[in-house]
């Protein structure tokens, strides 16, 4: 979902006053003792963007991953928005001797309305025109993306950058500067760089 999370503050009062068992009773073998939703919901956001005010739970929708390890907890008081969606990945694999590999994430939200003209045109025709025009002979598309690059990826098939495409900060760059984007292209003075960046 694109939109913020539904939030019911009765059904959060039901939690916190053990009126409904979190989990969906999932945990419900043993007394783990009293819900605790400090604990148990808003410490463990990967993103910190929950709080309590007082009797009110608070989502800050901006800064929220949709991890729903808190509608997974409160599922009675917590439910996703109505703007929905998929996220399309492309290049999974599962090779004998590596295991199991995840795709790279390359749209992280597109309507999924029948007949799903969207999704056809803005993502898969593109790539399978990319593919057929670059890809070898027996070469998968993953295998594709990775000898040209993700970069290569997002040009050919328009899409456009976010950050979600980023792994991690600064070890897998996507964005490369072409030297007409470049004011005064690549031509500089090594003196002048090297006040600057010293070896």
């Amino acid at each position: 979902w694109k939109d913020d999370i539904k939030i019911d503050q009765e059904a959060v009062a039901g939690y916190v006053g053990g009126e409904f068992a979190p989990n969906a009773g999932a945990h419900s073998g043993r007394d783990w003792g009293k819900f605790d939703i400090q604990k148990e919901v808003v410490d463990l956001c990967p993103t910190g963007c929950m709080a309590m005010d007082g009797k009110t739970l608070k989502i800050d929708n901006r800064e929220c991953t949709r991890c729903m390890h808190c509608i997974n907890v409160m599922p009675r008081a917590l439910r996703i928005g109505d703007e929905r969606g998929v996220s399309m990945f492309l290049g999974a694999k599962a090779p004998i001797l590596d295991g199991a590999q995840m795709g790279s994430l390359i749209v992280p939200f597109i309507e999924a309305e029948p007949p799903y003209t969207k999704i056809k045109e803005e993502v898969i025709e593109p790539l399978w025109d990319w593919w057929m025009e670059e890809g070898k002979n027996r070469e998968r598309i993953g295998e594709l993306m990775k000898r040209q690059g993700f970069q290569k990826l997002l040009e050919a098939t328009n899409i456009k950058p976010v950050p979600q495409h980023v792994q991690e900060p600064r070890s897998n760059p996507y964005i490369f500067w072409k030297e007409e984007e470049v004011t005064g292209g690549w031509q500089r003075d090594i003196n002048e760089f090297r006040k600057y960046h010293q070896r």
